[in-house]
């Protein structure tokens, strides 16, 4: 998923990837090879840390496994299956909590 930022002059990138947009960009830089086991993909890419939001808040790829309940992965794409409504019900956690609705009333 990606958000265009606020627009203005500077050099910054057209988009804002976090979730499983932002988790595919980093997984092309590790060798992880498939299919893998859980293990496998928490000892090459554990230690990422994947945005889940717009804002930047963090889940590391070996938090968001724990929370998958899957421990096999023939491919990529069951990898980012499996992961993607982890992410999603992080941001939905955080876009509803007091100080992110604070935040969308201040404009800056």
């Amino acid at each position: 998923m990606g958000v265009r930022p606020p627009a203005d002059d500077t050099d910054e990138p057209d988009v804002i990837e976090f979730g499983i947009a932002a988790l595919d960009a980093r997984l092309t830089e590790t060798e992880l090879s498939y299919p893998a086991t859980a293990d496998e993909v928490r000892e090459t890419a554990g230690h990422i840390e994947v945005p889940f939001d717009a804002a930047g808040h963090t889940v590391t790829v070996e938090e968001a496994l724990g929370e998958t309940g899957t421990h096999h992965f023939e491919n990529e794409h069951e990898l980012l299956d499996a992961l993607h409504p982890v992410f999603e019900r992080k941001r939905e956690a955080t876009s509803n909590s007091i100080i992110s609705q604070l935040r969308s009333l201040v404009p800056f």
